[in-house]
C-alpha cells in the first residue's frame, strides 16, 4: 500500500504530521475518503473529527478538526484549521464544563439573539472534542 503526507495546522503550529493510508474527513458538501494520488481537491471542512488511517489499518489517529479547510494535491495533504486537537490531548473535564455552559448560555437565548450563533459553535465543538476523547481505539472506525 502507498501512502500520502499529512499535516494538520492551526495557528499555533502543526497539530499532526504524518504518512498515512487513508484520511476521512466531513467537508461542508459530505464526507470525503481520501487516498494517495487523488485528485487535486480544496474543499472547506465542517467542525468534525478527522480518521487518519495507517497502513495496517488497525492504527487509526483521531483529530478532533474545528472548521477549516482540507488541501489534497497528489502528494500531500494539508488541513488548515482556526483549532484542532488530537484525541490524546484532549482535555474531558475542560470540554465538559465548555458544554455546560454553552448549554446554559442557549437556555437563555433564542435563535435570533445575539450570541446565540456563538453558543451553538461552542457546543458543537464541545461535544466534538467529548465524542473524540471517547473513541476506543481497539476498535477501528470503517
Amino acid at each position: 500500500m502507498s501512502t500520502v503526507h499529512t499535516d494538520i495546522v492551526t495557528p499555533a503550529g502543526k497539530v499532526y504530521e504524518g504518512d498515512v493510508h487513508m484520511v476521512c474527513v466531513r467537508s461542508k458538501s459530505g464526507e470525503l475518503g481520501i487516498l494517495p494520488h487523488h485528485l487535486p481537491i480544496v474543499a472547506p471542512l465542517d467542525i468534525a473529527l478527522v480518521r487518519l488511517k495507517h497502513e495496517d489499518e488497525k492504527i487509526v489517529d483521531y483529530v478532533a478538526v474545528h472548521g477549516g479547510f482540507i488541501q489534497v494535491s497528489r502528494n500531500s495533504i494539508t488541513i488548515l484549521s482556526e483549532a484542532a486537537e488530537k484525541k490524546a490531548d484532549i482535555d474531558v473535564e475542560r470540554a465538559k464544563r465548555a458544554k455546560a455552559e454553552a448549554e446554559e448560555q442557549l437556555s437563555t437565548l433564542h435563535e435570533t439573539s445575539d450570541g446565540y450563533a456563538e453558543a451553538m459553535l461552542k457546543l458543537k465543538r464541545s461535544e466534538l472534542r467529548l465524542s473524540t476523547a471517547a473513541i476506543d481505539d481497539a476498535v477501528p472506525e470503517a
